[in-house]
């Protein structure tokens, strides 16, 4: 595994900006899902990640022999695993997503003229 540094993540949040730029710009809907896509996934989604490393943190501060045993640290420790909850309630927004993806599709077909006929 490569050397995990402040710069790389600092480039992953900057890759979310520029995104976020992006989808301001208002671009192709299906092309804008198909690039939000991934940060959703069930499984390996942002709201997922975030979850895993904020638990991550809390563990390592946790076990960690040099952090100081006090109350404060463990409200800390606390605030931080009731966060990577709160973000773990999030990965349902993939269904969100498949909405979406529906609702455009069939808006799409009916403008194409698949209308009903009376």
């Amino acid at each position: 595994m490569p050397a995990i540094t402040p710069d790389t993540i600092h480039a992953a949040t900057e890759t979310l900006s520029d995104l976020t730029d992006y989808l301001r710009e208002n671009p192709d809907p299906v092309e804008a899902l198909a690039l939000v896509e991934p940060l959703f996934d069930e499984y390996t989604g942002l709201p997922v990640q975030l979850a895993d490393t904020l638990r991550a943190l809390a563990r390592a501060l946790q076990e960690h022999p040099d952090v100081p045993r006090t109350a404060q640290v463990d409200l800390l420790i606390t605030e931080l695993r009731t966060a990577a909850w709160e973000q773990a309630d999030q990965h349902a927004l993939h269904y969100v997503l498949d909405d979406l993806r529906d609702l455009y599709g069939s808006a799409g077909t009916s403008e194409r003229g698949s209308a009903r006929c009376p």
